[in-house]
């Protein structure tokens, strides 16, 4: 059963605890932490109680997105190895359907299928010069694996139908 008070109670808890820090001049170590990424960590969190304590499994998702988000954001800056790419974000994306599958049974396909597009994106330069081997014929191949993307969607959106 679904307990539907841990969301908002969280939620509340977390902003409150926010805005009184924000007001609160007398704490500046947490000063630079006190930004708009801290929101998105809260309300990722929320979501992430309700989906582990309130066995509400369809909100691990965007608990992760949300709590991987912000702390990508908080982190990028700070942080001189932490890569600041498109594939940190599907990464934390990946994850997310990764931790719901092992809750529902759901989205192993689509978390996998993330990670992998993470994978290539995070390490698209160390791949391009892996393919430097074969240069000529695969310049032409690497303009157009967008495209790839592209024809695997519309194979699953339209022909690919149970």
């Amino acid at each position: 059963m679904k307990n539907q008070k841990i969301f908002p109670g969280i939620i509340l808890l977390g902003f409150g605890l926010y805005f009184f820090l924000t007001q609160n001049n007398h704490v500046t170590m947490l000063k630079e932490y006190l930004t708009w990424p801290t929101l998105l960590i809260i309300v990722g969190i929320a979501f992430l109680g309700q989906g582990y304590g309130g066995k509400d499994a369809e909100s691990i998702l965007p608990g992760v997105i949300l709590v991987g988000f912000g702390l990508h954001f908080h982190i990028a800056g700070k942080l001189a190895i932490w890569p600041d790419h498109i594939g940190v974000f599907i990464l934390i994306i990946s994850l997310g359907f990764l931790l719901r599958y092992q809750k529902t049974g759901n989205g192993l396909f689509h978390g996998i299928l993330f990670l992998f597009i993470s994978i290539v994106l995070l390490f698209y330069d160390e791949v391009l010069k892996w393919m430097g081997l074969l240069e000529n014929k695969a310049a032409s191949i690497i303009n157009f694996w967008p495209f790839l993307l592209i024809a695997i969607g519309l194979y699953l959106l339209f022909i690919k139908r149970k």
